[in-house]
């Protein structure tokens, strides 16, 4: 049959594995997909750069419009990541009737209105399963195998490079600077981490799924974020000590009278007998809770060149077979067009580390203050003694509002001196 011609946007540690798996695996994609895959163009920034794959330099080219918008050019792949241009790129392809497989979580994030608005008028495909979790499948669950099903809440580590620095810092008693100088010499954190140890990454993945997740139109800025920056060794040792490790987590609920969702990431307690607690390095792990199918868990290599490949590559397998039989995939389902709810109206646990006078009554009036904001302590401890001490609390659920309100409230309490740590605490409802 006449081959289809797939342009690919970007040749970095992506775009090289994507070209590798077409080659060593072009007669069986032929097979599966029922036609061959030609590579027709790679735009590149640079033509004259050393690449991790060898490719005919016929094909390299630095206008990637023009590649786009060939009349002879089926399907396109975009790997550039950032907003623009991978943005303009994206919308000129499915404008003209093409289809797209991205691995761009960024711009689906913040934007992804419009890539869709795109496809849908120019009747193309827009596939992304590599913008979450790698090689694990869990967008295409979330959109089409649990499409007749109820998604209650999706929680999950989805971000490698936090995940490593944490494990480190759990399993060595690494400091956070060390664990990251570690990621970053082994090529698991980037030379300037903010992106993954700030939660802009797992933010733009958390609202991706939350938007699968609850047939709603979610964003970045939807997202409540918090980074591991500020995550201690004493911090880490402390969980250890209470039978818990700390993780970046990726939180998306569904309200109990189902109005509204939540969204949000933030590193937090979990038990150790939890199934993401042994989630270890840069693995990710990902549960989702539905009405009907109950609890799913999805574990895998989250990020790297072969894996993201291996996504981009299945994405690209179905597009292609819809090309053939002259349909298309799944278009964007935000019928329900929920509502996102402040953090503050989420209840959650917390795990608070009071540095204090040691003196009687002290007890007393801390407890009085978390009553007043109507949160309930479940257990204490104190550690040290002598002038100073620490308090170490755990409470009940609560909003996050209430608890920021008790935290606030004791930072302003003269017996206390310090309010050492604070975090939450999940997984153990």
């Amino acid at each position: 049959m006449k081959p289809l011609k797939v342009a690919l946007l970007g040749c970095g540690v992506v775009g090289s594995q994507v070209i590798r798996l077409m080659h060593e695996q072009a007669a069986d994609l032929a097979a599966r997909i029922g036609a061959p895959l030609e590579l027709a163009g790679v735009a590149v920034r640079r033509l004259g750069r050393k690449r991790d794959v060898e490719v005919d330099p016929a094909l390299l080219t630095t206008d990637a419009e023009a590649l786009v918008t060939r009349d002879d050019v089926d399907i396109v792949i975009e790997v550039i990541g950032g907003i623009e241009p991978a943005r303009s790129l994206i919308v000129a392809a499915l404008s003209k009737g093409k289809s797209v497989v991205t691995a761009n979580k960024a711009l689906l994030a913040e934007d992804g209105a419009t890539l869709h608005e795109a496809a849908r008028q120019g009747n193309g495909d827009l596939y992304f399963e590599a913008s979450v979790a790698g090689a694990i499948p869990l967008l295409r669950p979330l959109r089409e195998s649990l499409a007749g099903d109820r998604v209650k809440r999706v929680l999950g580590i989805v971000n490698g490079t936090t995940n490593y620095i944490l494990d480190k810092m759990d399993t060595t008693g690494a400091s956070f600077t060390d664990a990251l100088e570690e990621a970053q010499t082994l090529g698991y954190a980037e030379a300037d981490p903010t992106a993954d140890v700030e939660g802009f990454d797992a933010a733009a993945k958390a609202a991706i799924l939350a938007g699968l997740a609850f047939h709603s139109r979610v964003t970045a800025a939807d997202v409540h974020r918090e980074g591991i920056t500020e995550i201690t060794a004493t911090d880490v040792a402390s969980a250890k000590a209470m039978g818990y490790v700390i993780k970046l987590l990726a939180i998306c609920a569904r309200s109990e009278d189902g109005r509204s969702f939540g969204v949000r990431v933030h590193p937090a307690m979990i038990p150790r007998s939890h199934p993401l607690a042994g989630v270890r390095e840069a693995y990710n792990a990902v549960f989702v809770e539905a009405e009907s199918a109950g609890q799913l868990m999805f574990y895998g290599k989250g990020a790297g060149g072969a894996p993201t490949a291996s996504a981009v590559l299945g994405d690209l397998v179905a597009v292609a077979r819809n090309r053939l039989a002259g349909t298309h995939g799944p278009e964007e389902s935000t019928y329900a067009d929920l509502a996102a709810h402040p953090m503050g109206d989420t209840v959650t646990r917390c795990h608070v580390a009071l540095d204090v006078a040691d003196k009687p009554g002290v007890l007393a009036r801390v407890a009085e203050l978390f009553a007043k904001h109507d949160v309930s302590i479940q257990t204490v401890r104190q550690e040290g003694h002598g002038d100073d001490a620490q308090l170490v609390i755990v409470t009940h659920r609560a909003t996050d509002a209430a608890l920021s309100a008790t935290m606030e409230g004791l930072r302003e309490l003269d017996i206390v001196r310090a309010v050492a740590s604070v975090m939450r605490v999940e997984g153990d409802d």
